[in-house]
């Protein structure tokens, strides 16, 4: 018996996660005032489109077609800028709080996805994702933890 990797729910649910992280740090990198700040955002969204491709070659691997990007189903782009506007309402340590919050949400959505999957190398891809989004957390973390000290 074959093994069945996640379905295409499943994957197109991380996807559309990654999606909407990728916008969300764009749209905070291109109206944020401090340009280091703007880079580490866009190098955020960066590494959020890597997690996006990785989950599309899985759907590739299992023969699956890709939806086309405007099918994916991402929360309307007015919920993210809402989500920026209150970011940018924030000063840097609640910035810094909520990329926290966000990086452990998607943390624990990868290890709960990892309960519809069958297949050992598309639980190794969303162990791979979770562990990054954990690296994501800590960037955010450390940047706290300097922040705190220099106050």
């Amino acid at each position: 018996m074959a093994s069945v990797g996640p379905d295409n729910e499943t994957l197109e649910f991380a996807i559309a996660r990654e999606l909407e992280a990728y916008n969300f740090y764009t749209a905070l990198a291109d109206r944020v005032k401090s340009p280091e700040i703007a880079e580490v955002f866009r190098e955020l969204a960066k590494e959020e489109l890597e997690h996006k491709a990785k989950l599309e070659l899985e759907v590739l691997k299992m023969g699956r077609t890709l939806l086309p990007a405007e099918k994916i189903l991402i929360p309307d782009h007015e919920y993210i800028l809402l989500d920026v506007d209150a970011a940018l309402d924030m000063d840097y340590k609640d910035i810094l709080m909520l990329g926290m919050e966000k990086e452990e949400a998607s943390f624990r959505t990868y290890v709960n996805l990892l309960a519809s999957v069958d297949n050992e190398e598309s639980r190794e891809v969303l162990l791979a994702l979770a562990e990054e989004e954990v690296k994501h957390k800590l960037r955010f973390e450390t940047e706290y933890d300097m922040l705190l000290k220099k106050s």
